[in-house]
């Protein structure tokens, strides 16, 4: 199986903690060469010597903000010219902050609009054309398993990840030839996010961190929370070589919770 990166680029958004970490150490055990975007230099700096332990290539270090996408194109388009093409793109942020969709405003759903559809669509115009070039493109959007499912109390979020993977299997219709596009849809994850929600439905419902926890994991067959390594080692297979008939599809990594077919 061929799962190698050696002599690939791969741009991983929100790489500094969670998922986008995990994902960057995965990228890096195949010899990636690596840009880890972030708004904090630092936290993404402290990984740099494990990442190059691990076997990256080359690491670069870009901060940006994907709420200023004006700034974003041409942060990322200097980054281009500075140190080539990019054929991996990790599209991975922080989703919108909980609570019922009848009580958003209207600015609440744009945000998070803009931050996640609308930049990963700089991103991918602003990549496209390096992946062309060199015959091999793969875009990788870490969503949720709401897209399936939508989650209680999580409004926007359900909202504007099922618009990403509309996005997506739209874009999997009108790329070229060797360029794929699919999702990635984590189930509960034991990351920073995941824990805030736990201590915002904890104090709502009046019970414990501990309980809602074991709850979700009543949910799980698997009978416990996915630890973000087990995500990106989900991605890093569809970055690779190995995945390279899988085109416009949601892969939930969930530990069996979704119901559906």
């Amino acid at each position: 199986m061929d799962l190698q990166l050696k002599g690939r680029h791969a741009l991983v958004c929100g790489a500094s903690a969670g998922i986008g970490q995990a994902t960057a150490r995965a990228l890096a055990s195949l010899n990636a060469e690596l840009t880890l975007l972030a708004r904090s230099k630092d936290k993404l700096e402290s990984q740099l010597g494990a990442l190059k332990a691990a076997g990256a290539s080359k690491i670069h270090v870009l901060i940006a903000d994907l709420d200023k996408r004006d700034q974003l194109k041409e942060t990322i388009a200097a980054h281009i010219a500075a140190v080539g093409s990019i054929q991996i793109l990790i599209n991975n942020t922080g989703g919108p902050a909980p609570g019922p969709l009848l009580k958003a405003d209207e600015s609440d759903l744009l945000n998070a609009f803009g931050r996640h559809v609308l930049a990963s669509q700089i991103f991918v115009k602003a990549l496209l054309p390096g992946m062309v070039e060199a015959g091999y493109g793969r875009i990788i959007n870490v969503i949720s398993t709401s897209v399936r499912e939508p989650i209680p109390n999580l409004g926007v979020s359900n909202t504007i990840r099922g618009a990403m993977a509309s996005w997506s299997k739209t874009l999997s219709r009108e790329l070229p030839p060797g360029v794929t596009i699919n999702n990635v849809l984590p189930g509960f994850t034991a990351t920073g996010r995941l824990a805030q929600l736990a201590e915002s439905i904890a104090k709502r419902n009046g019970s414990s961190v501990a309980d809602v926890e074991t709850n979700w994991k009543a949910q799980v067959p698997e009978g416990r929370l996915a630890q973000p390594e087990e995500l990106g080692q989900v991605i890093a297979f569809l970055a690779s070589p190995a995945a390279s008939y899988v085109r416009g599809q949601s892969l939930a990594v969930d530990g069996g919770r979704l119901r559906g077919i």
